[in-house]
């Protein structure tokens, strides 16, 4: 089995509805993080160059992904409670819906491994499909 990462930085804000939070609406106070997000393709098979799949072009399409919520209020942005798990999954489902789009003609597609988010040092999460 081969598996490929790459790796992303990306600035949002959130405030999560939690409940018994204090604030408005049961949501805690907007604030900010630095999320670094790692991407994990995997396969048995190699396409004809010997690659698992070009690490540009999983690259692009994570910043396609990623670009329209970075410096964003993620509440805005998404249509649901933006918790660090909700926003991987949430990723994970984009990257997995683009692999066919960037794996070349009549190669293997890779299968999305895992996406892992983290959110603070020490705190991340990671979602496997």
């Amino acid at each position: 089995m081969f598996q490929i990462s790459v790796e992303k930085e990306f600035c949002a804000a959130h405030a999560l509805a939690i409940a018994g939070a204090a604030g408005p609406g049961g949501r805690e106070p907007l604030h900010g993080h630095n999320f670094h997000l790692t991407v994990t393709l995997q396969g048995e098979r190699l396409d004809a160059d010997g690659l698992l799949l070009d690490f540009h072009a999983l690259e692009r399409l994570i910043n396609d992904i990623v670009h329209p919520l970075h410096n964003q209020n993620l509440n805005d942005k998404l249509p649901f409670n933006p918790s660090a798990e909700l926003i991987a999954k949430h990723l994970a489902d984009r990257i997995t819906a683009g692999l066919p789009s960037i794996t070349p003609k009549g190669a293997p597609v890779p299968r999305l491994a895992a996406v892992r988010l983290t959110e603070a040092p020490g705190c991340a999460v990671t979602y496997t499909p």
